[in-house]
């Protein structure tokens, strides 16, 4: 059914992804899938990486890690936004069309007032995305 996940995360919070990250790979694993994991840069410093190519080698190394744990085909794809809070849903949008995904699964957080005012990245996907999007709840 499914051959090609996306999986965006965010390397400086990857303890609070880890029930996304497992229901990905056993997906993965049921459909014989690959999985592709998102992350997203600035061209500035930041707190995970000084240059986007430091931030692609821990995003490489974050995939390869998770391949070899989870026993599934992974890949690392890193975007460069200059404003991620502004760009952030259509880059992730263009990313998921671009790499083929027919699947996204992304990790949430609980709804709160927020959300009547700004929607979270994965219900813009799912408006927005040929492929199904999966939110889990941490």
């Amino acid at each position: 059914m499914f051959k090609k996940i996306v999986v965006p995360l965010d390397l400086a919070h990857v303890e609070r992804l880890q029930k996304a990250l497992h229901v990905a790979a056993g997906l993965a694993r049921e459909h014989g899938a690959s999985i592709c994991y998102i992350g997203v840069t600035t061209a500035t410093p930041g707190p995970i990486a000084r240059t986007p190519e430091e931030f692609s080698a821990k995003l490489e190394a974050f995939a390869k890690a998770q391949g070899l744990e989870q026993g599934v085909k992974t890949e690392a794809h890193m975007l460069v936004s200059h404003d991620p809070a502004v760009q952030m849903d259509r880059e992730l949008e263009a990313a998921v069309t671009a790499l083929g995904a027919d699947l996204v699964v992304m990790a949430s957080h609980v709804p709160n007032v927020t959300d009547y005012v700004w929607s979270g990245h994965g219900a813009h996907l799912a408006a927005h995305s040929a492929a199904s999007v999966m939110l889990i709840r941490a």
